[in-house]
């Protein structure tokens, strides 16, 4: 490889030769981008309100004779970063000329002051809220320096926002709603504020608590927590307000909760049974329920040295009662035996029916929709880079980076009708159809971006911008078919 200029400063770089044809390298192609596939999801997106929604709920407590780069454009600079795969604040310094990013705000690539916010702006911002008053009507909100004194805090109304946002987006009134809590480990590096080491996780971290709905995936709230709290610390509170919100836009709509052991708390069940919730959670192990499944097990034991075939048997015990219950509940008892030995597994529930039926077609269902949630927003999204010092600015961006998964979950909702995405984790679709490179020109009346004739992907990309504007357009529908209801306000 040689190097020389070709023009000023501009380098060229030399490679190797096909026949007489010298293969060689420079700068001079003009403006040309990475992520071009971006351009039909802010598209999407901005038909459904989605950032401009969260927006008109979230006035910024910045100076206005201050501010260079609105709350919209910094709301849209992270989610978009995040979902083309940029989860570090650094990374905004390296796209702050990039006409894509540029146009994804809503800044033309040839306006002069056209840069996008830098990572200390996008840090000061995720700071700067502490409690506002983020619910008044723009007409109603106080001056700047009157907001310092309102009562909602900004990571509540994101929370809100989620559930609203749900909501909002479903083309039908559903007969049902399945909720699926989570809690996830965080990891931190540094001295973060509320960061602790956890035992079990063998390291530091946070403790969010995750709520999802359990057929589409969709995030419903996302909390973060102190590293050391326990897995169903702020749920019931965090579930009674999602119950609410449902039940406004549904009155009638039948609910479903599913978690794991951690969330099965006596408060728990009491709060659903007094809602009327439906709900199964995971049980822990212990001698009473090991003395109701020990007949069962040595029968299933039995069985498997006869046939050396894997075996599943299952008992509903009706009337067990611990000692921290108020009443007595159902448990759906599992017990296992194969090559590796003897396993129990216990389910405490309200639901009637068939305890197979009830553990394997609905409770061991949890989280996967159609891909883990959980696993998506860390290894997709880069849900687990929380580098601020604060608690409420590392709340915050978590918040934003489970906003660009809740865009993406409705990106894989409309587009359910196309295999290649229809299932398609976040960095598949990244890969596939986000980034593709796009000459960019501009004109008084357009900004251009000039796809390749040859790209591959051409025909999904077709196909995918088709879907997307017929699912938007659905929910629209859907919208102005209610005007009365929660699911028709705009967002």
């Amino acid at each position: 490889m040689t190097t020389e200029c070709s023009r000023q400063d501009d380098p060229q770089l030399t490679f190797w030769k096909i026949g007489k044809q010298q293969v060689t390298v420079d700068f001079n192609g003009g403006r040309i981008v990475s992520d071009a596939g971006l351009l039909p999801i802010r598209e999407f997106e901005q038909k459904l309100g989605i950032i401009k929604g969260l927006t008109e709920r979230f006035p910024d407590p910045r100076n206005p004779l201050l501010v260079v780069h609105t709350a919209e454009k910094i709301l849209a600079q992270n989610v978009y970063q995040f979902l083309a795969g940029y989860f570090d604040s650094n990374d905004a310094q390296a796209l702050r000329d990039d006409p894509l990013f540029q146009t994804l705000v809503g800044t033309s690539p040839d306006q002069e002051d056209g840069e996008l916010a830098s990572g200390s702006t996008l840090s000061r911002f995720q700071y700067s809220y502490t409690r506002r008053q983020c619910r008044r009507a723009p007409e109603e909100r106080p001056a700047f320096f009157e907001q310092r004194q309102s009562q909602l805090d900004r990571v509540q109304v994101l929370n809100e926002y989620f559930v609203d946002l749900f909501i909002g987006t479903r083309r039908q009134r559903p007969a049902h709603v399945i909720i699926d809590l989570d809690a996830t480990d965080d990891p931190t590096h540094g001295q973060q504020v509320l960061s602790f080491y956890h035992g079990y996780y063998r390291q530091k971290q946070y403790f969010p608590l995750l709520v999802f709905d359990g057929e589409t995936g969709f995030p419903l709230a996302a909390w973060l927590r102190p590293g050391t709290v326990h897995a169903s610390c702020g749920a019931v509170d965090t579930l009674d307000e999602i119950i609410q919100q449902l039940r406004q836009a549904w009155p009638d709509v039948a609910i479903f909760i599913r978690g794991d052991a951690g969330f099965g708390v006596p408060e728990m069940y009491d709060f659903c049974e007094r809602e009327g919730l439906f709900y199964t959670f995971g049980y822990s192990t212990n001698a009473r329920l090991k003395h109701h499944t020990e007949e069962l097990l040595a029968e299933t034991v039995c069985e498997f040295q006869t046939s050396e075939e894997p075996l599943q048997r299952f008992l509903s015990i009706d009337d067990y009662q611990a000692g921290s219950w108020s009443r007595s509940r159902r448990i759906l008892a599992k017990v296992e035996v194969n090559s590796s030995g003897t396993n129990r597994r216990f389910v405490v529930t309200n639901m009637s029916g068939d305890a197979q039926g009830l553990y394997h077609g609905f409770y061991v269902k949890r989280g996967n929709v159609p891909e883990k949630p959980i696993g998506e927003l860390k290894n997709g999204l880069g849900a687990d880079r929380l580098s601020s010092h604060g608690f409420t600015a590392n709340a915050m961006r978590f918040g934003l980076h489970v906003l660009a998964y809740a865009t993406f979950v409705l990106f894989r909702e409309a587009t359910s009708d196309i295999p290649e995405v229809a299932t398609a984790e976040v960095a598949t679709v990244r890969v596939k159809l986000f980034k593709v490179g796009a000459v960019v020109r501009t004109s008084v009346r357009r900004i251009w971006f000039h796809l390749s004739e040859t790209w591959p992907h051409r025909d999904l990309f077709l196909r995918v911008s088709a879907a997307l504007n017929e699912f938007a357009q659905a929910v629209r529908q859907a919208r102005a078919a209610v005007p009365n209801s929660a699911s028709a306000q705009p967002f």
